[in-house]
């Protein structure tokens, strides 16, 4: 089943910069998400700093997000 319309996508900037190219990402409302780069980032080798905004595909349960663009 593809519940492509389902998927929740936020904005936010980086807060932090973890290791194994994971970040803290702060949304507009206040919430900080721990994000993961996506497949298509690491492929083309995009760059996230500290700072940048980001737009996050957040996972339906809540754990973690997935970072799908640079700003």
């Amino acid at each position: 089943m593809d519940d492509e319309n389902d998927i929740d996508v936020v904005e936010g900037r980086v807060v932090e910069a973890l290791p194994s190219t994971l970040f803290r990402v702060a949304t507009a409302d206040g919430k900080e998400i721990l994000s993961y780069l996506g497949g298509r980032m690491r492929v083309h080798k995009i760059k996230v700093l500290v700072g940048d905004k980001v737009v996050v595909q957040v996972d339906p349960y809540g754990g973690k997000g997935r970072i799908i663009k640079r700003l």
